[in-house]
């Protein structure tokens, strides 16, 4: 009975490892769809749009992307869940739905470890803090240092949970208080900085380029591990005397858990040729980011440590789910 059981257990597995290779040979047998969290004209909109036709040539089937924005992320990921894990359904994910939701939002009705699958990174940059162009902080450690002296808080815009909680890094790396200015959205938040109502804002360094370029704006730190190669001169956050203080903007895509790993192969193994190819490269050129390259394994690897700062960060600023 023993040796019967044993070969019960052993012909399910052949059977399983059968039908998953069965999967991904027939894969994709149907239309392909994108869900976009944001809206539409978007940069992850954007790429979406840019793999998706790719995916649609690569596999000769029809991709549709569609824009569900809504709860940080909450409606697409939602939509994804309530549709089969067979690999014909991808989530654009970014650090919203993969990672920050589940430190700030109360009762989220998703798991992004349980219920998401990484599939493959494409884009990453860092976090700037930008002040307007003749301000007189010319680095963090003078920002800091007024604040001190003025015995006030750090006076630190954003507007998004993910930016406050960078901002909220700052604080409790630089041991002050942090008043959070909350934005509608990073055009809004740089107006007030360049306009000189608000002294720091925390955004994307890809949104502070063009005006870096204009002389509208200064960046005085970046959160990546090395220095920007198209602007040297402006120092990490490890540089800037802040050990550890690394994290990213970042975007990728994403299945559902239950997704077949020789599905999930194929479909990363097909992301990866597309973003090497001419196109790709020329598409990924025109970005102000740099592309991620992470495939399933290195980017949910990724998408745990970038967890496990936040959570450090949300527990030493008494940052709460709301």
């Amino acid at each position: 009975m023993k040796r019967r059981t044993v070969l019960s257990a052993a012909a399910a597995a052949a059977a399983a490892t059968l039908a998953g290779t069965a999967a991904a040979q027939a894969y994709p047998s149907k239309p392909m769809k994108i869900f976009v969290p944001f809206a539409a004209g978007s940069g992850a909109d954007s790429s979406s749009r840019f793999y998706g036709e790719q995916l649609a040539k690569l596999f000769g089937q029809t991709l549709t992307v569609e824009n569900k924005p809504g709860g940080s992320g909450v409606v697409a990921v939602q939509a994804v869940r309530q549709v089969p894990g067979d690999g014909h359904t991808i989530l654009m994910g970014s650090n919203s739905p993969a990672v920050v939701n589940a430190i700030t939002i109360k009762n989220l009705p998703y798991d992004p470890f349980k219920d998401l699958r990484p599939l493959y990174g494409l884009a990453i940059s860092p976090v700037a803090f930008a002040v307007k162009a003749d301000s007189p902080y010319k680095t963090i450690a003078d920002v800091v240092a007024a604040a001190k002296k003025d015995g006030k808080p750090l006076q630190l815009g954003n507007y998004s949970a993910g930016y406050q909680l960078v901002a909220a890094w700052l604080g409790t790396a630089s041991g002050l208080p942090v008043t959070h200015i909350p934005y509608k959205g990073g055009a809004q938040m740089l107006t007030d900085v360049i306009g000189g109502a608000l002294d720091v804002g925390v955004i994307d360094f890809t949104g502070t380029i063009e005006l870096m370029k204009g002389g509208k704006l200064r960046v005085l730190a970046i959160t990546s591990p090395q220095r920007d190669p198209g602007f040297p001169a402006i120092p990490t956050m490890k540089e800037s005397g802040f050990a550890d203080f690394e994290t990213a903007v970042w975007s990728a895509f994403f299945v559902r858990a239950d997704t077949p790993d020789d599905v999930v192969d194929k479909l990363a193994t097909a992301i990866e040729k597309i973003m090497n190819s001419d196109a790709g490269k020329a598409y990924h050129a025109s970005l102000p980011s740099q592309p991620m390259r992470m495939g399933p394994k290195a980017l949910g690897e990724f998408q745990r440590r970038e967890y496990e700062r936040f959570r450090r960060v949300a527990d030493a600023a008494g940052i709460k789910p709301e």
